[in-house]
């Protein structure tokens, strides 16, 4: 094979690795399949043309002709002419494809389905960054800047998956990317002659300018450690498609040896919003509690409680680690009414995020892994990739129930979480404030306010829930929100929590589940589409209480009804019949998933945490786990070859042979080579150019060898010298002991890198490719000899076949 052969085959190669990265994100995978093969048929097209040969831009042009034939057929054979010939109308239609797939993108957590448009913006870009790397690395002979689209294909795979598997599909790309540095490097030396070809005799001495050999080989490593520093970088400023609410979301957690004693969290609205238009309810928990009641059950993942005029945030807060039991809730009394419950949550395979998704006020947790408390805002945050795909774990929490009466006679919060709550953005419009005055006109304390402008979103406003409406966080979508009156759950509970804070009255976003879909077994399930934001609003002695503006979403709490039911809350020190002051270690099942003869029995107690059943969705498959492991294990073989050749290399070079005085001479002439190959792995290139005394010398010096291993270099080299020159030559003997203490004195006198280097990745393992090319060619040409006489014996067989003709 050619020079170009071997570089186009490592072109494809390195894209399809590269295009690993994408896999996270669709499921099923038999997109990439197809993938391959168009890019596999579009190089061809490209060697075909190299082989003619035409122009460097025609061939170019012809790929990208063959590229777009292959689309059309995949997507719009129906508008081509014949079935393949693009016309204006597959044009249209690749349009309204793209168009449809950027809406899935947008519509779909992560894995997202395989949908007609979806697929064809994964192909057709596998294709692009393929047809780029073909151009640039065989067409245009620059291998190392192929390197450029190769990392804009993994990076934007890795941003958008959040980095989901990404140092195996980071390893593929870099090896894909080291195969074409690698092809090329060795194209490019074979037009000169072997470089470090090591030959006895003659052989060992090539012409050409061989220094020049060099200067690509630095270029190219230069080149390929700035683009794999920039393919770690470049992830992590790009933004991430979520694989659930909030997945992932603040990654820097933790104050032990897993990282700093902070969080911060990014905005997770977007994929809220993602959420809710899911079009199939993906579960993603499901829980069992003795609460006498579900409506309350909201599982809060955090609060949002800074609002900068751009968008609510999650504070910076420093985080330590879980107390056996949390403390208390800020600012609730004792004689504020309370339920103590207890939930046991399953989260789903595939559902993965930092966030512990939990009732608030939580006040106990058992979850087993690496989980941080953050006083603050009361939440659970993984530490060191710790997330909840597939916990269990059990939480006890208060059902706070106040009165209206306490919450209107509450008294003044503190000066300092006025200041920090109330706080609101100086470019904030003032009619958003002037609304807020409007509808609470009347209203004789803060909770008459939080209770009217509840009603006004909910009930009299006018409003309607619709969750297709742009989901801006800033100012001007609270506007357009108050004047248009149309949006979902991030629009009422913002513009609520905006409004409270102009009036005075210390308010944040909370971010969670509603209770979710009782089930037949007394287990609630949440799915994805019970995602929601709602208000918190403060009231001293109450604490941070829970407002619900949004309509046909989650319950409005009894306290903000004008009368509170008769079975209201309870207080923990003296609970009625149906309370216990020691919650039970299980949940009770709900009242509709218990029989009436069950319920007169007291049989009603549901099963323990473990007898919970867990969400349907299992996540990851066994079969993708079992690929990924043996793609895991194949990358750690392809990585681990060269040290394996090495070792197999050294111990026959070294090994006792025949007794012959030829395999005398043999493993003479074997030791030197190793001695070379040694120093050349420790960075000493091999200098075929001098003869064994000097290229001993050059080793002794630039190894820095000293007493017996320098000795041992230079013995050998004698012998090699008499083994090539001497006329009856003897060889010595303790050679391989010679090789080995050479080898021991470079491994001491090299730093710890040169080292690693030299064991995991040694320069002379390069060797094997010459030997797999030079047998390739020795056999690509005993194959054009045997065809050559095949076609000679035919010619001649067929013109003594042919009769003759006479002239009568």
């Amino acid at each position: 094979m050619s020079g170009r052969g071997r570089l186009a085959l490592c072109a494809l190669a390195a894209t399809l690795m590269s295009a690993g990265a994408l896999l996270p994100l669709v499921e099923p995978a038999l997109w990439l399949l197809q993938a391959g093969l168009m890019v596999a048929v579009m190089s061809a097209v490209g060697a075909l043309a190299r082989r003619v040969p035409l122009a460097r831009a025609l061939t170019v042009v012809l790929q990208t002709v063959a590229a777009l034939m292959m689309l059309t057929v995949a997507f719009t054979k129906d508008e081509a002419l014949f079935g393949f010939v693009p016309t204006p109308e597959v044009f249209t239609a690749f349009a309204d494809l793209f168009s449809s797939g950027a809406d899935d993108v947008g519509r779909y957590a992560i894995p997202a389905p395989a949908t007609d448009g979806i697929r064809l913006m994964l192909i057709g870009g596998v294709l692009l960054i393929g047809l780029a790397v073909d151009a640039i690395a065989v067409t245009f002979r620059s291998a190392a800047a192929a390197g450029l689209p190769l990392l804009a294909l993994y990076s934007v795979a890795a941003g958008l998956s959040g980095g989901a598997g990404g140092w195996m599909w980071f390893l593929l790309a870099a090896v894909g990317y080291l195969l074409l540095l690698l092809a090329e490097g060795r194209d490019r030396l074979s037009q000169w002659g072997r470089v470090f070809s090591g030959a006895p005799a003659a052989a060992r001495f090539p012409a050409g300018p061989n220094a020049s050999g060099r200067a690509p080989v630095r270029t190219g490593r230069r080149i390929g450690v700035v683009a794999l520093g920039v393919a770690l970088a470049v992830p992590a400023v790009l933004p991430a498609l979520d694989g659930g609410l909030l997945a992932d979301a603040g990654r820097g957690t933790g104050a032990g040896s897993g990282g700093g004693g902070t969080i911060s969290a990014v905005n997770p609205l977007v994929s809220l919003q993602d959420n809710l238009n899911q079009p199939e309810d993906r579960e993603a928990l499901r829980y069992k509690t003795n609460a006498k009641n579900t409506q309350d059950m909201y599982l809060r993942i955090m609060a949002l409680d800074r609002f900068d005029g751009t968008s609510w945030r999650f504070s910076q807060r420093a985080v330590e680690d879980v107390p056996d039991r949390l403390p208390g809730a800020p600012g609730l009394r004792s004689d504020i009414g309370t339920t103590e419950v207890t939930t046991n949550v399953s989260a789903a395979g595939w559902y993965r995020q930092n966030y512990l998704p939990m009732p608030y006020p939580a006040t106990k947790v058992k979850i087993s892994g690496r989980w941080r408390f953050e006083p603050t805002g009361r939440t659970l945050v993984g530490d060191r990739g710790q997330s909840t795909r597939g916990a269990r774990y059990e939480v006890d929490s208060l059902l706070v129930n106040p009165t209206s009466e306490q919450l209107a006679s509450a008294p003044e919060a503190s000066a300092a979480l006025r200041r920090e709550y109330t706080q609101v953005p100086a470019i904030l419009p003032d009619e958003v404030k002037q609304t807020a005055l409007d509808v609470t006109k009347g209203a004789k304390n803060d909770y008459e306010k939080a209770v009217k402008l509840q009603d006004w979103f909910a009930l009299d406003g006018g409003f309607t829930y619709n969750t297709e409406v742009d989901s801006g966080t800033g100012v001007t979508a609270i506007t357009r929100f108050l004047q248009n009156k149309e949006g979902f759950c991030v629009h009422f509970s913002f513009a609520m929590a905006a409004m409270a804070r102009t009036l005075g009255i210390p308010a944040r976003v909370a971010v969670g589940f509603t209770p979710g879909t009782p089930q037949s077994d007394g287990s609630m399930s949440v799915g994805l589409r019970d995602a929601h934001a709602w208000p918190e609003l403060y009231f001293e002695g109450v604490g941070w209480t829970r407002f619900e503006p949004t309509p046909s979403r989650g319950s409005t709490p009894d306290y903000t009804r004008p009368e509170t039911p008769a079975d209201g809350p309870t207080d923990p020190s003296s609970p009625d019949a149906s309370t216990s002051a020691e919650p039970t270690v299980a949940p009770t099942a709900s009242e509709s998933g218990c029989p009436a003869e069950a319920r007169r029995l007291n049989e009603c107690d549901a099963a323990a945490a473990d007898t919970i059943t867990p969400p349907t969705d299992t996540g990851t498959p066994v079969g993708t786990v079992v690929s990924v492991v043996l793609g895991s294990l194949a990358v750690l073989l392809l990585l681990l070859l060269p040290l394996l050749w090495r070792t197999r290399v050294r111990a026959r070079r070294l090994g006792s042979g025949g007794r012959t005085p030829q395999d005398a001479s043999a493993r003479t002439l074997a030791a030197w080579r190793e001695i070379t190959d040694t120093a050349w792995d420790h960075g000493i290139p091999p200098d075929d150019s001098r003869t064994p005394r000097k290229a001993a010398a050059r080793i002794v010096r630039l190894g820095g060898l000293e007493g017996p291993p320098a000795e041992a270099v230079h013995r050998v080299a004698g012998s090699v010298e008499r083994v090539l020159y001497a006329p009856d030559p003897l060889p010595g003997t303790g050679l391989a002991e010679d090789a080995r203490l050479a080898g021991a004195g470079l491994s001491a006198s090299a730093g710890r890198w040169t080292r690693l280097r030299a064991l995991l990745a040694p320069r002379s393992s390069v060797r094997v490719v010459w030997a797999v090319s030079e047998r390739w060619t020795a056999l690509a040409d005993r194959w054009e000899a045997g065809r050559a006489a095949l076609a000679t014996r035919w010619s001649v067989a067929t013109a003594r076949l042919r009769p003759s003709r006479q002239r009568g």
